[in-house]
C-alpha cells in the first residue's frame, strides 16, 4: 500500500527546501542594500604586496572595481584576478561602454552623472553599451546610480563637464529628482579626492525617501568616516588605500560598523 503520510512529509520537506533556497537567493540579490562600507579599487593604480589580503580582512562589505582614466578590459581583468579569490562581493562600476566586465561580477553599478552638461554621461554611453552588447545585458545584476559630482578639479569632474559650484539646496534638488522622479536606487555624492561638505551630504539625506545615499571623497580617517556616515547609508573609500595603506581602510571600517 502507498504510505500517504510519507509522501506528504516528503512533499512538505521539498516545499520547505524550495522556500529556503528562494529566500537565500533573495538575500543574495538584495545584499548590496545592507552595505555600509565599500572599497573602491582603481585598475589604473597598483596595489602593494599584501594590500589585497589586508583589504579583504578589513571588514569592508564589498570591493568596487572603478576608475575614471586609462580603464581597459585588460587592467580590469587583472584587478579582478587579484581580488576574486576573496569572499567579498565584487562590483563593476564602468566609466564607459568599452570596458565593462560582467563575468564573475556580482553587481554592475552604472553611474549617470546627473549634474553633467553633456548628455553622454547621463544616458548616451548607456545607449552605446546596450548596442555593443546587442541587448544582452544581465539586468538582474544592474544597479543604476545617480552621480552628483562636486569636485571641479577632479578627473571625473572635468571629464563629465559636471556643474560643481552648487549650493546645498541645489544638490538636494538634484537628489530629489533622482529619487522621486527617476527612481534611482542609489544617489552617489562624489567629491573624488577631497573631503566634502557634511552640510551638503546632510541636505541630500534629508530629502531622500527610497534611494540609498552613497558618499565618496577624501575619507582617509576614522573621524571623517564617522562624520559622513551620520548622513550617508554607505561610505566609499578609494584613494586612501593607495595613499596611506590598508591600515587606514580598517580604521574607516571600524568607525562605522
Amino acid at each position: 500500500m502507498i504510505d500517504l503520510l510519507k509522501i506528504n512529509r516528503s512533499i512538505e520537506l521539498r516545499c520547505h527546501l524550495f522556500i529556503d533556497m528562494k529566500n537565500q537567493v533573495a538575500v543574495i540579490l538584495m545584499k548590496w542594500k545592507d552595505w555600509v562600507h565599500v572599497t573602491k579599487l582603481d585598475p589604473d593604480k597598483q596595489l602593494k604586496p599584501g594590500d589585497v589580503d589586508a583589504i579583504a580582512a578589513s571588514g569592508t562589505d564589498a570591493l568596487m572595481l572603478s576608475g575614471t582614466l586609462n580603464v581597459t578590459r585588460e587592467n580590469l581583468a587583472a584587478l579582478q584576478k587579484q581580488v576574486k579569490m576573496y569572499d567579498l562581493p565584487l562590483v563593476m562600476e564602468p566609466s564607459g561602454p568599452e570596458a565593462v566586465l560582467v563575468q564573475g561580477i556580482d553587481y554592475v553599478f552604472v553611474p549617470s552623472v546627473i549634474n553633467s552638461t553633456d548628455v553622454q554621461w547621463i544616458v548616451g554611453k548607456h545607449r552605446a553599451w546596450i548596442q555593443l552588447q546587442k541587448g544582452k545585458i544581465p539586468w538582474e545584476s544592474i544597479v543604476p546610480e545617480a552621480y552628483i559630482v562636486l569636485n571641479p578639479d577632479s578627473s571625473v569632474g572635468r571629464l563629465t563637464k559636471a556643474i560643481c559650484d552648487l549650493r546645498p539646496s541645489e544638490v538636494a534638488a538634484y537628489a530629489t529628482i533622482a529619487d522621486h522622479y527617476f527612481h534611482f536606487p542609489i544617489v552617489y555624492i562624489e567629491y573624488s579626492g577631497i573631503y566634502g561638505d557634511p552640510n551638503v551630504v546632510k541636505s541630500v539625506s534629508d530629502v531622500l525617501d527610497t534611494s540609498l545615499l552613497y558618499y565618496g571623497g577624501g575619507i582617509n580617517s576614522a573621524e571623517k568616516a564617522a562624520q559622513m556616515s551620520k548622513f550617508a547609508d554607505t561610505i566609499v573609500v578609494g584613494n586612501a588605500v593607495y595613499d596611506q595603506g590598508a591600515a587606514v581602510l580598517k580604521a574607516t571600517v571600524d568607525a562605522i560598523q
